[in-house]
């Protein structure tokens, strides 16, 4: 098979791999895989291969249990079993924060776990309350919703149907600790319950929170600054974020270092098979489910790693249709809006100028990682690697 012809524009396909377990060699696996793509005219220069984050924390052996959370919470916090931990802002997700908040809980057994939940929906959409609820009872943006305020206006998850309230209730109880779960916006409303420390949990607005509440609350840290430190077992820079339940009471960690493995990768590759490829190393796509509202980015951002050829560039190109839809209505000929089409795209336009408008510039890494996670799934497809063919001509470096 040659290259793709002309008049396939983008295109994404899955690759099969072998079963990746602890202690794989992540990089050799998937040059295997290439090296079956090239002999089948399936790789050529200019592709972009993505690898799930997945199964490259996997192979590292990037688990940690929620002993350790609790463990590293201590070490970290000092704070004693009978203490009082905050949690501002968690995500409402089984797979991403169940875990998470049994750790917190674990290491204030005798103590109280206070969950600070933002209304009416969590950071990526998670409904917890009707729209209208807290306007309807009064209550301002920096209020305070108790839970037994709430009655019968407990909402549901609407595809999963789960209580994430009781949840997390139940959820601290089972390690012994004492649960205050209550609704407010204001991330400063959880200094006024005297916690020994706060840890900021959600997601991508962690700074900003951790900003706020450093100036009321001296013991706090992110759910990054927890388990990412080298030589503490495992470990990622991510800390907890990106994190996802796995077996038991483990959970698996973003991958450590992911950079460096696409890489390696790449370099495997030109060396090997005479191929120069970009890799991205990816997790969730930043999708919003038109649906029900939830912006499916859990991670803290779509690609964990990427090759240098990928950094600072921008998605960008000219507004096609609306250059053919004035051209045609100011009498050009079919030739000629083509002639005039072809010369636009070789010229430089600035982002500002009529001939882009309406073509936002998207980050190329962003957009990839999150058309391989699409196209990858998170299910049973088996296809942890993917190809991503004639995208990166219309990217350009800024």
């Amino acid at each position: 098979m040659n290259k793709l012809p002309d008049y396939i524009g983008v295109s994404a396909f899955g690759i099969k791999m072998g079963l990746v377990l602890p202690g794989s060699d992540i990089v050799e696996m998937v040059c295997e895989s290439l090296a079956g793509c090239n002999r089948d005219g399936l790789l050529h220069d200019g592709d972009t291969i993505c690898l799930t984050e997945s199964v490259v924390a996997r192979s590292q052996n990037n688990y940690v249990s929620t002993d350790d959370i609790a463990r590293e919470i201590t070490r970290k916090m000092q704070i004693g079993e009978d203490g009082r931990i905050g949690v501002v802002f968690p995500i409402l997700s089984r797979n991403r924060f169940s875990l998470v908040l049994k750790g917190i809980a674990m290491a204030v057994p005798r103590g109280e776990v206070l969950v600070q939940l933002s209304y009416p929906a969590d950071e990526v959409g998670n409904q917890l309350l009707p729209e209208d609820f807290a306007e309807s009872v009064g209550k301002a943006n920096g209020d305070v919703i108790h839970i037994n305020e709430l009655g019968d206006n407990r909402f549901l998850h609407p595809i999963t149907g789960v209580d994430y309230i009781q949840l997390y209730q139940n959820i601290i109880m089972s390690t012994g600790a004492r649960p205050y779960v209550y609704l407010c916006n204001d991330p400063l409303k959880v200094a006024e319950f005297v916690p020994d420390g706060v840890i900021v949990a959600n997601v991508h607005g962690r700074f900003r929170t951790r900003s706020k509440l450093e100036t009321v609350v001296s013991n706090c840290l992110t759910l990054q600054d927890l388990c990412s430190s080298i030589g503490n077992g495992a470990w990622s820079e991510w800390g907890l974020l990106g994190s996802n339940l796995s077996s038991g009471d483990r959970l698996k960690l973003a991958p450590r270092e992911a950079s460096e493995i696409a890489l390696a990768i790449q370099r495997r590759v030109r060396e090997e098979l005479g191929k120069n490829i970009e890799v991205v190393i990816y997790g969730d796509g930043a999708y919003c489910d038109p649906s029900t509202g939830i912006y499916e980015l859990a991670d803290p951002q779509p690609a964990f790693g990427i090759t240098p050829g990928l950094e600072n560039k921008y998605r960008e190109g000219l507004k096609y249709k609306y250059l053919v839809d004035t051209l045609y209505q100011n009498g050009y000929s079919e030739p000629d809006i083509e002639r005039i089409l072809l010369a636009k795209m070789k010229e430089h336009h600035s982002r500002d100028s009529f001939e882009t408008e309406g073509t936002t510039p998207r980050k190329v890494e962003d957009i990839i990682a999150s058309l391989a996670d699409l196209v990858s799934g998170s299910a049973d497809a088996g296809t942890p690697l993917v190809i991503v063919k004639g995208f990166l001509g219309s990217a350009h470096s800024r």
